[in-house]
């Protein structure tokens, strides 16, 4: 296992901050918005500081203050997805014309739909407006609740057919008329990626036209290899931050993300204000989503991703961080033509947030290629 990897698995559990609202977005409650203490066995702890919070509080640097996600996207509104019993939070720039397409984006395991934010804005504007981006925060994550009520973040069910029925879910409460739906291309970032194959077959079903699928620097080889490790990368993080400042600046300084525009948009709604009545040595925030309790799921999120990528029935783009490897399912595949994949240089692997222009200019040209396509020409990946 490469240190390369190693360290790009540490970046896609990292988490962080709580965003300021966009104009006229309603401040949510603090303490509806909170994590319990961490469950047992699931591994270690992160070892909390013992010194009380007020002694070891800093100053927080305003280079690393939270930006607001107004003018990434013009809306952020919840819809009401009833068959998953989700209020889901979406961030949407809806295509400028009738014959658009929309590019869903879905996060990787602990981030929320903000990863995206700036990858969006380079979309629309590359695009001159033909595409529209939709990023939603999954359940269990952002601001994205439950119609019934809360649950405590372990509750949640982050069963990978579970996260795919509320993308399909999602597509219908946004898009109900399938004759008028715009043409829709598939992007997810790690678990997000695995989401988007699953949901593609089952979308085409319900006869939404998919342009193609796009997975963000996951191959399932190698993240299976390395999920033993995820308990200990866990351990090397802080339990929390004692400032939005504090948390977006140790993302940066860590080099889990490269870009700090990018880390101040998405980095604060990843964290949650610390509960009242919390210990002295408690951080001011904490992370929302407790990756340990999602440790029964990990290897389902990933098993058989290389084989249901290379069976979607439609284009197929991988993006790759650096130099990382395919493995041998992908390497025929790729050897056969079956999907284009794109390697970009100099990004960790949250590739999206690190080099958002370059993630821009693949993704429009993947979706020029293929939903421009001349009569007769075959798509990425069509045999």
């Amino acid at each position: 296992m490469s240190n390369l990897y190693r360290s790009a698995l540490q970046a896609r559990f990292a988490k962080a901050p709580q965003l300021p609202p966009l104009p006229g977005e309603e401040e949510e409650e603090d303490d509806k918005d909170s994590l319990g203490s961490l469950p047992s066995g699931m591994g270690p702890p992160a070892a909390p500081s013992r010194t009380p919070r007020a002694a070891r509080k800093r100053s927080p640097n305003p280079s690393f203050s939270p930006i607001s996600a107004f003018g990434y996207f013009e809306q952020a509104i919840q819809v009401s997805v009833v068959p998953s019993d989700l209020d889901v939070r979406v961030y949407y720039t809806a295509p400028k014309f009738e014959d658009g397409t929309v590019i869903i984006c879905h996060h990787g395991a602990g981030y929320s739909g903000l990863t995206f934010a700036c990858m969006a804005k380079e979309i629309t504007d590359m695009s001159k407006g033909e595409c529209g981006v939709l990023s939603y925060d999954c359940r269990g994550h952002g601001k994205t609740k439950h119609l019934d009520g809360e649950k405590s973040p372990e509750e949640e069910n982050l069963d990978i057919d579970v996260l795919t029925s509320d993308l399909i879910h999602l597509v219908q409460a946004v898009f109900p008329d399938v004759q008028t739906a715009p043409s829709l291309l598939l992007v997810g970032h790690s678990l997000g990626g695995s989401v988007c194959v699953r949901a593609c077959p089952a979308l085409q079903q319900h006869n939404y036209r998919i342009t193609g699928v796009a997975v963000i620097d996951v191959v399932e080889e190698f993240t299976l290899e390395a999920l033993p490790l995820m308990h200990s990368l866990l351990n090397a993080r802080p339990e929390g931050f004692d400032s939005l400042e504090e948390a977006v600046e140790w993302h940066v300084k860590t080099n889990t993300i490269h870009n700090p525009a990018s880390a101040r948009v998405s980095i604060p709604s990843i964290v949650v204000p610390a509960p009242e009545g919390s210990p002295p040595s408690t951080p001011a925030y904490l992370w929302r989503t407790p990756l340990r309790s999602t440790a029964p799921y990990w290897t389902s999120w990933f098993t058989g991703l290389s084989s249901k990528f290379l069976s979607a029935r439609t284009a197929r783009l991988l993006v790759l961080a650096g130099t990382e490897r395919l493995d041998k399912e992908l390497m025929i595949g790729q050897m056969q033509g079956k999907f284009q994949l794109v390697v970009i240089p100099g990004v960790g692997h949250i590739v999206h947030e690190d080099d958002p222009t370059r993630m821009a200019e693949t993704l429009v040209e993947f979706w020029r290629r293929n939903e421009r396509v001349v009569v007769g020409v075959k798509k990425v990946g069509e045999l």
